[in-house]
């Protein structure tokens, strides 16, 4: 029975049984009777009781239904609320889950459409960086040796200055391609492209160590990406944030799946939002079913943890 009809028919139960009362047995005098004044308000007592009662038993199902549409969270794909209650309450809770399915699958797909894009227009800048401005960069070095061998003295000095200055871009140019576009992971895999990863993040005052298991299982290129995309940013998120001084990437073999674990002894994350880097390997964790979380280490600091399960990517 529809939840209106309930409360309809439960407050015409009560409002006509206490007419019945009231033209039978039951009178009210002028001035009221203590004893039905008593009768009264025991009457309106048990119509206030019975209404809160069902209300509270027909709307429960709503509310919790309410607290599921404030905190759900698309990047936190599957959760489902129970569908129970009876007619309209049970049709809305089955249209709600129904509704999220829909979601999240219109945002893995539009979410991959854009993760490809931003793939091809990273490969593109990456290709013009190397290939375009890297090489003019390279014949102005050529032309200022040239220029520096011929100078006067007093000059000389200064083109060697500038050739080092852009000696240095180049090489940082070549450094912002490879970020772009990491060619290692193409070329000689997984495995020896986060090695050269957390080369790349060591510096002084920041010990970066890497765990590889050579038994992992084959992923997919998609996979592999999207492993060393959260690598990449987890570790970018250690240098620019955390103030640590020990980093660890892992890569281990867990049942029905592989684990990337990013570990630092930082500062952790504490209440800061998520910004636009830990969103977008959420992003990229559900375009593979890959369940990402990030929390405090074991020993403090931020922890990374992305499981791919078999057969992903």
């Amino acid at each position: 029975m529809p939840l209106f009809w309930r409360i309809f028919l439960l407050n015409a139960v009560v409002l006509v049984a206490a007419t019945a009362l009231l033209l039978g047995p039951v009178t009210v005098s002028t001035p009221v009777l203590l004893t039905e004044a008593a009768v009264l308000a025991g009457g309106l007592g048990a119509m206030l009781v019975a209404n809160a009662v069902l209300l509270r038993v027909g709307l429960t199902p709503l509310q919790r239904l309410t607290r599921a549409m404030t905190t759900t969270d698309l990047l936190r794909p599957g959760r489902r609320l129970m569908v129970d209650g009876r007619g309209e309450v049970a049709e809305l809770i089955s249209a709600y889950n129904a509704m999220l399915d829909r979601l999240e699958d219109e945002r893995a797909t539009s979410s991959a459409r854009a993760l490809s894009a931003q793939e091809a227009e990273r490969r593109r800048i990456a290709r013009e960086l190397h290939d375009e401005v890297g090489q003019t960069l390279t014949a102005v070095l050529l032309e200022l040796k040239r220029l520096a061998d011929r100078a006067p003295e007093d000059v000389r000095d200064g083109l060697r200055q500038v050739q080092e200055t852009t000696r240095g871009s180049l090489d940082e140019i070549r450094h912002i391609a490879r970020r772009l576009r990491p060619g290692v992971l193409d070329e000689l895999g997984l495995t020896k492209a986060l090695r050269a990863l957390t080369d790349e993040f060591a510096k002084p005052g920041l010990a970066v160590r890497h765990r590889v298991d050579t038994d992992l299982p084959a992923l997919g290129q998609a996979a592999e990406l999207v492993v060393y995309r959260v690598a990449q940013e987890g570790l970018t998120n250690t240098v620019r944030h955390s103030t640590a001084c020990r980093a660890e990437l892992v890569l281990r073999r867990v049942p029905d799946g592989v684990e990337l674990r990013v570990r630092d002894d930082g500062q952790g994350v504490g209440d800061a939002p998520e910004g636009a880097g830990i969103l977008g390997m959420r992003e990229r964790a559900l375009l593979i079913g890959a369940e990402l979380s990030l929390g405090a280490g074991p020993d403090g600091g931020t922890e990374v943890r992305l499981t791919i399960p078999d057969r992903a990517g």
